[in-house]
């Protein structure tokens, strides 16, 4: 019996042990630790205001930039600065762009704001523009509705909680006040929600919000991250960044997404932008997640982008258009291109302007 017993804790032991070395494995795996960091470099220069990142950054067709700054306390990423976020605008038909803080009015509480995720949507009836973002006040999850009026002020017009949006990363606005939002986890605890990562479970999800419903618009992704929206207003992009791919959704009608294909991009990809005029998508991506939770200045997280040509085609292209070891720029998180023109945000470092020609 005493034997029994003595095999039985043994074995008990070699299961546990067999689990937690699978799961540093898988997280290792998951995070591209080690990964050897390509460097491809472009003309760039900072962009002044931007000191403690641009998470995202989304532009107009007519040339004016929208930056999200000062995202903190979010998951287990670094932050440099516990002030409140700020938003900027960027007109990249000035000589000389420079971002200039936006001024937000109405009833939004300004002392716990800690923009994320960010979309526009233009109304072509009247040219009015509203700019959603992301916002996570003492660390929950709402979209904030704003107009955007003169140059350089938000009116803020709408604050929208539901449980289905329990995680936000980011949305794509698809209406005045309808947009489709990506959860990049489906528990709070860190417990299951690391069980879910290393048995790989798909449960994160795109969810649609209008003002008539909410309700789940796809799901099987392992962690939502970026959303964006093609030119034709067709396809919906989504990140799963950890599965090293993109998702490609057909919008049909009702606002149904039908899953259509994935692409393989090989790195940990966060926002998505679209070029308005070619379609081609743009990722801010991280080559090594390790280095963000377990940040070092010695040796710090690089920087990534990535570009896809005809991405819903049966051959996709994909390309690094930029890259850095982190003693340019750290932690990239989006890459947003203008007419030859690159805009590239960080979560907690600087944002450059760049010459693609």
């Amino acid at each position: 019996m005493v034997a029994l017993k003595k095999t039985l804790i043994a074995a008990a032991v070699a299961a546990v042990a067999a689990f937690f070395g699978y799961a540093f494995l898988k997280i290792q795996r998951l995070s591209l630790a080690s990964r050897e960091m390509p460097v491809k470099h472009l003309k760039c220069r900072y962009l002044p205001n931007i000191e403690y990142g641009a998470e995202d950054i989304t532009i107009l067709k007519d040339g004016l930039a929208f930056l999200s700054t000062g995202l903190h306390d979010y998951l287990e990423l670094p932050s440099f600065s516990n002030e409140p976020g700020k938003m900027y605008v960027l007109d990249l038909l000035h000589p000389k762009p420079t971002p200039v803080e936006l001024q937000i009015k109405g009833g939004l509480d300004l002392s716990s704001f800690n923009p994320h995720g960010i979309s526009v949507y233009t109304n072509e009836a009247d040219d009015s523009i509203y700019l959603f973002v992301v916002n996570h006040p003492q660390q929950k999850s709402q979209v904030e509705i704003f107009r955007f009026v003169g140059e350089d002020t938000l009116v803020h017009l709408k604050t929208v909680a539901h449980p289905l949006l329990f995680s936000v990363n980011d949305i794509v606005a698809v209406g005045p006040e309808h947009f489709y939002a990506t959860n990049d986890r489906c528990f709070s605890y860190t417990l299951p929600l690391m069980i879910t990562l290393i048995l790989s479970m798909p449960w994160c999800n795109v969810v649609y919000y209008s003002p008539e419903e909410v309700r789940e618009a796809a799901g099987g992704i392992q962690s939502g991250n970026g959303i964006n929206i093609s030119p034709d207003k067709r396809y919906i992009y989504v990140s799963d960044i950890l599965d090293h791919e993109v998702d490609v959704f057909e919008r049909l009608d009702g606002e149904r997404l039908v899953y259509i294909k994935s692409v393989p991009v090989g790195t940990l990809c966060d926002n998505v932008e679209v070029d308005h005029m070619t379609g081609d998508v743009w990722l801010g991506c991280h080559p090594d997640a390790t280095k963000l939770s377990k940040f070092d200045p010695k040796d710090p997280p690089g920087s990534e982008i990535i570009k896809i040509k005809n991405i819903v085609s049966d051959q996709p292209v994909v390309t690094l258009e930029y890259g850095d070891d982190g003693h340019e720029l750290m932690g990239s998180t989006v890459a947003a291109p203008y007419e030859g023109k690159l805009l590239i945000g960080t979560i907690f470092h600087k944002a450059l302007y760049c010459d693609l020609k």
